[in-house]
């Protein structure tokens, strides 16, 4: 078999792995909630046994606890995540319905935490010591600040004094800035000192003294050598980093009023509607597998001295 192909199975069986993990502790967490599951479900606004009963029935939380891990997984294996209870829609839809926001708030923002990140790292890496500290003490202060404060820093100036953008929800670009800037802003000091210290080591190998002894000036060796070497520990960070940007929108949607499936998670979690919560959890380490498969796969990609790695 292709070393590729035979590396993309096994990465592939680990992830499913993974998942069953993640929906097995989903299960058990759904099952160790103090109080009956039905009762939870119904917000112990139930006042009738009987209506807590059909709930049960319903649910197939009448039954043994081994038949119903094995309907679960059986509906999963069918793409099934259940259906609200509260909402009476299922989870599937739920999910794809609120996925898209979320997603392209995710990417946006991480994509100008790259953005903001990537001059800063390449323009103060190894030289200009008093534009080095000064970035790196702005990029302390970013990575301390908490995203929700920055977010009302944000709709203060930018939305409620000089209405240059929407203050909450709404759909297209200009709804997107804030909430995408407030992600980037939690990034750019973290993505910048991680690229910076990568590219200093990699300025100190011996192929960059080769390109300097041909005559490359140090723009060259930075944008077209030093760079391409740096971002391996910058694409690490990246694939736990877009993970935890997905749970981080709980706070953004929150305070920007976005739809999303952060305050989908929210809503869940306040009205106790578990099967949503549980569908959530398992995509989410769908996703997450699929980010790391990504992210192994780059790897190479950007230095074929892995190569081997990953074969």
């Amino acid at each position: 078999m292709n070393p590729l192909l035979r590396w993309l199975a096994r990465r592939l069986l680990l992830g499913v792995l993974v998942v069953l993990g993640a929906a097995s502790a989903a299960f058990a967490a759904l099952h160790l909630t103090p109080g009956d599951p039905a009762e939870v479900m119904l917000g112990g606004t139930a006042t009738s046994p009987a209506a807590v009963a059909e709930v049960r029935k319903d649910l197939g939380l009448d039954r043994p606890l081994a038949a119903q891990y094995a309907s679960f997984l059986g509906r999963l294996l069918t793409g099934d995540l259940g259906t609200s209870y509260q909402l009476q829609r299922p989870v599937t839809e739920l999910i794809s319905e609120q996925a898209a926001p979320t997603l392209w708030l995710a990417l946006t923002g991480f994509a100008l935490g790259c953005a903001f990140a990537l001059p800063l790292a390449v323009a103060t890496a190894g030289r200009r010591p008093g534009l080095r500290r000064l970035s790196a003490a702005v990029e302390l202060v970013l990575v301390s600040t908490p995203a929700f404060w920055v977010g009302v820093l944000l709709l203060a100036l930018l939305s409620f004094r000089w209405q240059l953008f929407p203050a909450a929800g709404g759909e297209g670009v200009r709804a997107l800035v804030l909430p995408a800037v407030t992600l980037a802003l939690s990034l750019v000091g973290v993505f910048a000192q991680v690229l910076r210290e990568s590219m200093e080591h990699s300025l100190g190998q011996p192929y960059a003294l080769a390109s300097r002894a041909r005559g490359a000036t140090e723009t060259d060796l930075r944008l077209r050598h030093a760079l391409r070497h740096s971002l391996v520990p910058l694409v690490t960070l990246s694939g736990w980093t877009i993970g935890a940007l997905l749970s981080g929108t709980v706070i953004i949607e929150t305070v920007f009023s976005r739809q999303g499936l952060g305050r989908l998670m929210t809503a869940a979690v306040n009205s106790r509607d578990l099967p949503v919560v549980t569908g959530l959890v398992i995509a989410s380490a769908a996703l997450f597998v699929v980010v790391n498969i990504l992210v192994d796969w780059l790897y190479p990609v950007i230095d074929p001295r892995l190569k081997e790695a990953v074969a």
